[in-house]
Parts: C-alpha cells; sequence; structure tokens
C-alpha cells in the first residue's frame, strides 16, 4: 500500500545504531512533516502559485518551508506576473546525452545524471525513462479495445473505492485520492481481511479480482518479466541481478487500484511497502484514462547532501493505456509521488479521472504467520534505511499500529535477516544472512 504522510519515529530503546536507522528512515526532511502539509501552509501564504511550483521551490530548499516561503515572496518582489515563469522545469529528448555503451551494459553507473537542483526533468521517450530513472515504460500496452474493457470494469468499481484513514501527530488524516485492493482469489480475500496489516490496521473490504485485470494480469506478468531481464542484462553491473533482488519469475496475485478523479487528486512522495513484497519488490502499473505525470526523487544519504540528485525530480507522463515498470532499485533507492495538476485533458470515456493498477507479487514466504510480531501483537512493517549511509540499504522490522487512530504503536525494532535472493531464514533455500553493515560504510562512520 501506498505511504501518503511521513513522520517523526518514537525513540526506541535501542542501541545508537538502531535509533539512527529508524530517525532517518523515510522521513522527507528532518523535521519529519509530510510534503502534503508543508505544501498546504504554502499554499495558504502564495495563493497565486500552484502546487506545482510550490513543491518545486520546497524541494530546493531541502524542505524548508520558511526557507522556501522567503524565495517565492522574493521572486514576487523581483518578477512581474506576467514575466514569472509557471514551473521551474526542463525538457527535450535526452538520447544525445545517454548514447547506449555498444560494448557492453549501459550500467546506470556510466550515466551522467541530469537532474538539477529546484528544477523537474521532464521526460516522455521510453529511452530517457530507463536510462535516467529506475523505471521502464510500454505505451499502448493493450489493444483500444482490451484497454476500454478494463477502463469500464473498473468505472464500475469506482464508486465502492476509500480513501485511506491512518493517524498522523494523534490526529486522522485521509489520503488526497481513493483506492481499493484486489487478490486473485477468495480464499486469499478472506485471508487478508483478517491476517494482513496495513499501516497498523487490517482492510475490510478486500475484493476478488474482477475478469477483466485478470485476464490482463498475464500479460502483464509476461511483459514485466521480459523487462526485468532485459534491465538486468542492459543496466545493472556485470549483468547480474541486484542484492535481494529475486530470481523467482514475477507473478502478480494482488493489486492496489488507486483513483485520481480530477487535477487536484495526487499522492504525495513515498516508497510503497515492502512487507508482503520482499526486498528489490517490482511493480507493474498500468495507467487508463487522464493522463498524469508520475514524479520520482532519488533518496541520496547525508554524506551527499550536496548532490544536485538530492532535490531535482524527474515527471514521468504516464498517458492512458502505459504500462510502467518500477524496477527493483525503486523502492529503496527513490522515491515516487502523483503531484497536483494545473490543468487535466479529460478522457473520452473516463472523464476526469485517472485509475491507475498496480500489479504486485505478494511472496508466500512472508505470509504474516511467518514474519515477526511488535509487541502490540500485530504483523511488524518491513522497512528499507534509506537516509544513513553506514547503514543504508539494510532492512528492518518495526511496528506500525501507532498509524492506527486511537493506537500509540509500541518501541520495537529489530533488523531483519535476509539472503542473496531476498529470502527469510523460513524459507526454503535460505543461503545464510546478507542484510549487514558493509565494512567499508563502517570505516566511513569511524
Amino acid at each position: 500500500m501506498e505511504t501518503f504522510f511521513t513522520s517523526k519515529r518514537r525513540k526506541l530503546d535501542h542501541p545508537t545504531e538502531a535509533s539512527a536507522a529508524t530517525r532517518d528512515n523515510e522521513n522527507e526532511t528532518d523535521d519529519g512533516e509530510s510534503t502534503d502539509f508543508k505544501i498546504a501552509i504554502l499554499a495558504s501564504l502564495h495563493t497565486d502559485r500552484s502546487p506545482d511550483i510550490l513543491l518545486d521551490y520546497l524541494l530546493a530548499y531541502g524542505g524548508s518551508v520558511e526557507q522556501a516561503s522567503e524565495a517565492l515572496s522574493a521572486s514576487n518582489r523581483t518578477t512581474s506576473p506576467r514575466k514569472r515563469l509557471g514551473v521551474t522545469s526542463y525538457q527535450s529528448s535526452l538520447s544525445a546525452f545517454a548514447r547506449p555503451n555498444l560494448e557492453g551494459a549501459k550500467s546506470s553507473s556510466n550515466i551522467k545524471p541530469l537532474t538539477k537542483k529546484g528544477k523537474t526533468l521532464h521526460l516522455y521517450s521510453p529511452e530517457d525513462i530507463e536510462a535516467h530513472t529506475p523505471c521502464s515504460i510500454v505505451h499502448n500496452f493493450l489493444s483500444s479495445s482490451e484497454a476500454d474493457a478494463l477502463l469500464r470494469e473498473l468505472l464500475v468499481e469506482v464508486p465502492g473505492f476509500r480513501k485511506e484513514t491512518f493517524q498522523l501527530f494523534d490526529r486522522t488524516v485521509e489520503s488526497p485520492h481513493t483506492m481499493k485492493f484486489y487478490v486473485d482469489s477468495s480464499d486469499e480475500a478472506a485471508a487478508q481481511r483478517t491476517e494482513y496489516v496495513y499501516n497498523g490496521s487490517y482492510i475490510s473490504d478486500v475484493t476478488q479480482t474482477r475478469p477483466e485485470m485478470l485476464k490482463i494480469s498475464s500479460k502483464v506478468q509476461t511483459a514485466v518479466n521480459r523487462e526485468i531481464e532485459r534491465r538486468i542484462q542492459d543496466f545493472y553491473p556485470n549483468s547480474e541481478k541486484l542484492k535481494f533482488q529475486s530470481p523467482d519469475v514475477w507473478q502478480p496475485n494482488a493489486s492496489f487500484v488507486n483513483c485520481y478523479d480530477g487535477a487536484k487528486e495526487s499522492v504525495g512522495y513515498h516508497s510503497d511497502q515492502l512487507t508482503y513484497l520482499g526486498p528489490r519488490a517490482v511493480i507493474g502499473s498500468l495507467s487508463l484514462g487522464v493522463a498524469r505525470d508520475f514524479r520520482v526523487r532519488k533518496i541520496v544519504p547525508q554524506v551527499d547532501d550536496s548532490s544536485a540528485d538530492a532535490q531535482g525530480q524527474i515527471a514521468i507522463h504516464l498517458p492512458h493505456n502505459s504500462l510502467l515498470i518500477m524496477h527493483a532499485e525503486m523502492q529503496e533507492e527513490w522515491k515516487h509521488s502523483i503531484a497536483p495538476a494545473q490543468t487535466i485533458d479529460p478522457h473520452p470515456v473516463a472523464g476526469n479521472k485517472r485509475l491507475n493498477v498496480t500489479y504486485r507479487c505478494y511472496k508466500d514466504y512472508l505470509h504474516p504467520k511467518y514474519t515477526p510480531k511488535c509487541k502490540c501483537g500485530i504483523p511488524a512493517v518491513l522497512r528499507c534505511v534509506q537516509k544513513r549511509a553506514v547503514t543504508r540499504g539494510r532492512y528492518m522490522w518495526m511496528c506500525h499500529s501507532g498509524y492506527t487512530p486511537g493506537q500509540k504503536g509500541c518501541s520495537y525494532f529489530a533488523w531483519a535477516e535476509f539472503d542473496e535472493d531476498g529470502r527469510p531464514p523460513w524459507a526454503n533455500d535460505f543461503k545464510g544472512n546478507v542484510n549487514l553493515p558493509s565494512v567499508q560504510a563502517l570505516n566511513n562512520e569511524h
């Protein structure tokens, strides 16, 4: 499930390393307030600026509302409204800057980052997207009739979608769009309602995958596995899968379907929950209806705060009937969002709605009957350290019942154990734990 806001974690009764990992994990900025909350503050102070511009300024000033507001005010004083830039962005085909390495794989380490501090880089072509982001895209994925049939099936479902409700800073908040969760069998739907936990609570309205969704699922599976293979061959070091990435065939068996009704519905920067997907998860996201921009931003560890990648963001245009594959480096190293749009072009079938089906592969060995439980007695959530250099990339189990309205949560924390294929100790063919800090990182720390 998508995480819509971020917040500071409570201090843990554990060693310094664990506490630091918890403090740094998945916080958008050091003050812990969510991106959406900060944009709301800026919008109340600068009513003439669009959410896109406010987000660009917020990123440019490291998440500081005060500094972003001062810069916006200065811009108002020095630039006339007629000449003021509407969006801090740029785009053209980037192929000239990222020619394929004809003698070997197009390792992402050989491609110069083109993101710039405080600016949004817009990408449209599949070649540019796969070269500069952890994603690949397939345009016109389905035939027109298949895409329309799936879209019409989902539009019938939309009235039953709901906003995600959870607790943040002792307040109950809602996600800025609606969604519904589907699994491929009735038995699994029953299990999901009573055994699987999301944001600290159970989902009561899990539904069995609808016929058109299920029919398309096999095509998504084929396309995603083909793209995974190509990604490994063309972009990963030595043409080998990433550490913790599963070597198994990617087989979707669950999906979250999101609905963005109108230009203002959105979702803030987040990483998807890995608890049931495991490390280095791959997700296939099929977009239908209104075209929207999918924004991604690389997470840079604290030792590299001067890097432009810490603040520059990339916007990927997602038209109707496009399949976006979020590859194995996405959730641990990047965050993604759907920002509010200034305008949208209505779709002839969907009207002002964008729907996207995020096909996911749930692992049998990560069923909550196997995974650790926190002191609250509920299955713990799997997270990855993202910002602290010494432990970046390590996985940990934590309590997340504090997201449930009326619950406080506990201080449970445990480093996870996974082998090189992302399997936990209780899984068949476990090869030994490699979820450890690197020697180089430890040396740099001291």
